[in-house]
């Protein structure tokens, strides 16, 4: 055997993914990025089964095929199953299974991290979905407006359900956002500049760090209805100073974003797609990359664009409705970048043009009617009208669900080497694009005439008959031809296996020679079309001639490189296949669902057991490497691993914290919405504990973060487990201080908003204190144990990042407590 031979061999041996059961304990974001897909469009499928059951419902008037109770949990299920369990999962999936050979790395950095967000979703969104053959499937609508879905008008478990379940879900997308953040920014393949990265890895990019701002307001705002619901804490009850809109603002600051979180990755699609469609380079592109960061910061400005019926003032109107306006800017950009580049080039009427092409003029007439319901007049006549779901479907499905459909025809040969059928993607195509019309197209009609949306039937003197049974029929069309594309995909997956080859003469990398553990070497990259520009690299990838074409430790690895130039920075060490993910998963799963069903005992060992879990995998990780440096190629060597703010784990701690910022920021905000609604504040019979408890709350959690500073000095020494507990001490002492003084003060949660307010800030550093409770134990084991050491030390310094996180919300809740008042007075 050779050299060359015996490195490939050990390269597959490393790598080899496990067979029959034990495929399921794999981590590989390749394997896991196939069971995301697969899963995200099995609930695409589920979802449309129930849109198919309302448009039989209001086909005809006064249909009883549904009664009101099950309409309405079909509506709900089927507007949050295709939101939360289809749209957001599927971008993901499609990012986590591309991105590591787009990017030209082995993996992304975090595999146990992907493995555990992509079973948590599924075992969760299953259990969630199968609430509706129970009847305790939600039915206060996918947006769960309060006081509707409060206690007094839902008392079952119906939205309990939802709470738990969806909060949890989108930490699952919150932990891939992370994967995807991280690995864009640190595991490009050397010489991958930012200016080169591909312009799907941009969009993918930017919609991660929208997840990270946008999506803790959806946990906040679930986790106070969740409060209110369970413990009679009245964040939203107007009777004892609560707000129902303070739900909206909440909840459209995630919702309106994750329109745009949606439809950017379609976006990057479509900028990946077209150029080899026309085999010519994109037009525009850092045009379309600046157009990719503009909307993402509008998004975040459009979050009352939902509201404008709900009584806001004039001016905060006017802003939100000219910034509604103004993200149609970007949008047009890139739109006329594509039709520039397929005019430029010489364009093939094959299944990914034709529906990149639909995908074109459905979203175009989206995007008009968006426009149009940011006009406010416009929008008072037609809002909670089928004009809205009309818009919302032309932007959704023609925005991300066409893109999508051409991504699977254009990628789908990345699996096994085989296309799909190019006759029956014309019918696939012309059943989707004419049915979503004739569906979707006559609810701008039936809106005009005055048809309300969530309404389950209608009477039939009002004009609607017609339009609504032709949209029944579109509805049905389009599902043909989802039958039909899925029948297709079945056939081309079951046949043997091909060579995969570049079957569309591509630019990107993803089309080079892939085996589990991605490509035999590293590429070096030059330009922003590899394959175009260098032909030759195909043949001097796959025979070794670049980075790392072998195994330079005995474990997976691949190269970190710096966030912008692409240089090679160290070895990353990558995890291998564990069941400790799905069994952590598992036990999330459980935790949240049968604490919905009140079964608590049996939710707490399901939570005792994800958290054991979780430490399982980190005290694997973060191991000194016999190595110090190894040869990566071309005479290059580097370091085995990093510590500090120049490891991808510190960055990775670093987003983790935003996060949380964000949702302390959510909490804050809900604090500040429900005081300036008072006359008095605090208000009548309330009061806070006193400052000298304040004061000596804030100088323990001061000296614990100054006692974990001096143990991040005494890297391997027995000081460091003594320093860590007592840091701990000083956390529980200022913990007990806190609800010591609440108490004290006589502060009822149940009383008013505010003072509900309060004691959810008040949990929130709580649950922060707990976490510290699990940790320091955790770091001290590891000190004793000789794991930890100068460069074995990124628990070290990711807990102590977590540690002062706790010290400074700690006391920055204390003065949004107190100092909110004063202001207001």
């Amino acid at each position: 055997m050779t050299a060359r031979d015996n490195d490939l061999a050990r390269l597959e041996d490393v790598w080899r993914t496990q067979r029959g059961w034990r495929f399921f304990s794999s981590v590989n974001n390749t394997n896991i990025g196939l069971l995301y897909i697969g899963t995200a469009l099995l609930f695409f499928i589920l979802a449309g089964v129930l849109g198919l059951l309302m448009r039989v419902q209001l086909a005809v008037p006064g249909n009883g095929f549904l009664g009101a109770e099950t309409y309405n949990q079909v509506f709900t299920m089927h507007g949050s199953v295709m939101m939360f369990l289809f749209a957001i999962p599927i971008v993901e999936a499609i990012a986590v299974y591309l991105l590591p050979n787009m990017l030209g790395a082995r993996d992304l950095p975090f595999p146990r991290l992907s493995a555990y967000a992509y079973w948590a979703y599924a075992i969760g969104g299953l259990a969630f979905f199968c609430t509706l053959f129970v009847g305790l499937a939600p039915d206060g609508g996918w947006f769960m407006y309060p006081p509707l879905t409060g206690l007094k008008y839902s008392p079952g478990l119906n939205a309990d359900f939802w709470l738990l379940g969806i909060g949890f879900i989108e930490i699952s997308a919150i932990a891939g956002a992370i994967e995807l953040i991280v690995g864009i920014l640190f595991t490009r393949a050397p010489g991958m500049t930012l200016g080169r990265m591909p312009v799907y890895a941009w969009a993918m990019l930017v919609v991660g760090v929208m997840i990270v701002f946008a999506f803790p307001a959806v946990i906040a705002g679930t986790a106070l209805l969740e409060l209110e619901r369970a413990f009679d804490w009245p964040f939203f009850l107007a009777d004892r100073g609560g707000d129902p809109l303070l739900w909206q603002h909440l909840f459209w600051f995630f919702g309106h974003p994750e329109v745009y979180i949606i439809f950017l990755p379609a976006a990057g699609m479509v900028s990946t797609i077209v150029p080899t469609l026309a085999a010519t380079p994109l037009v525009a592109r850092r045009a379309i990359i600046a157009a990719l960061v503009g909307v993402g910061v509008f998004s975040f400005g459009l979050w009352a664009h939902h509201m404008f019926t709900a009584g806001l003032g004039t001016l905060e109107m006017g802003f939100v409705s000219a910034a509604s306006m103004a993200v149609a800017v970007p949008t047009a950009i890139q739109v006329f970048a594509w039709i520039a580049t397929l005019w430029k080039g010489k364009v093939k009427a094959n299944a990914p043009t034709l529906f990149l092409l639909g995908f074109m003029a459905i979203f175009v007439l989206g995007g008009l009617t968006g426009v149009m319901v940011a006009v406010i007049p416009f929008d008072w006549q037609v809002h909670d009208t089928y004009f809205v779901v009309a818009h919302f479907h032309y932007v959704l499905i023609g925005g991300m669900v066409f893109p999508v459909f051409a991504a699977l025809y254009y990628w789908l040969p990345l699996v096994n080497g085989n296309r799909l059928s190019e006759g029956l993607a014309r019918w696939v195509f012309g059943l989707m694009f004419v049915g979503f019309n004739v569906a979707f197209f006559p609810m701008h009609v039936t809106g005009l005439l005055g048809m309300p949306r969530r309404v389950y039937t209608y009477a039939a003197d009002l004009g609607w008959n017609g339009l609504n049974m032709l949209s029944t029929v579109g509805a049905f069309t389009f599902a043909l031809g989802v039958v039909l594309f899925a029948w297709d995909a079945w056939r081309a997956l079951r046949q043997p296996e091909r060579p995969v080859g570049n079957p569309w003469n591509a630019s990107t990398l993803e089309w080079l020679p892939s085996e589990d553990y991605g490509n035999r070497s590293i590429p070096r990259i030059d330009s922003i079309d590899p394959l175009w520009d260098r032909p030759e690299l195909v043949r001097d990838v796959e025979e070794g001639r670049h980075y790392l074409p072998r195994t330079a430790t005995g474990a997976r690895e691949t190269i970190a490189t710096s966030p912008v130039a692409a240089t090679p920075r160290y070895v990353l060490i990558l995890p291998g296949d564990s069941w400790l993910p799905l069994i952590a998963a598992a036990g999330t799963a459980g935790f949240f669902l049968l604490l919905t069903v009140k079964l608590n005992v049996l939710a707490w060992i399901c939570g005792v057991t994800a958290i054991a879990a979780v430490l399982g995998w980190m005290w694997q990780a973060d191991r000194e490497n016999a190595h110090a440096d190894v040869d990566i190629g071309h005479g290059e060597r580097i370091p085995v691993g990093a510590t500090g703010t120049a490891s991808h784990a510190w960055w990775a701690a670093i987003v983790m914290l935003v996060v949380d910022l964000s949702i302390f920021a959510c909490f804050a905000f809900a604090y500040v919405h429900v005081t300036m609604r008072l006359t008095v504040c605090p208000p009548p019979g309330a009061t806070l504990p006193s400052q000298d408890v304040a004061l000596a709350s804030a100088g323990l959690l001061v000296l614990g973060s100054l006692l974990v500073w001096f143990a991040t000095l005494a890297v391997a020494t027995r000081r460091l487990p003594w320093l860590v507990l007592a840091a701990l001490g000083c956390v529980l002492a200022s913990c007990a201080l806190d609800v010591r003084g609440l108490f004290d003060a006589g502060l009822d949660p149940t009383a008013t908003a505010w003072a509900a307010a309060v004691a959810a800030l008040a949990s929130y550093q709580g649950l922060h204190v707990a976490t510290l409770a699990v940790l320091a134990p955790y770091l001290a084991a590891r000190a004793w144990c000789g794991l930890l050491g100068e460069r074995s030390r990124a628990s070290l310094d990711t807990i102590a990042l977590v540690w002062h996180m706790t010290t400074l919300q700690g006391i920055a809740g204390m003065l949004v407590v107190r100092l909110v008042p004063l202001v207001m007075t």
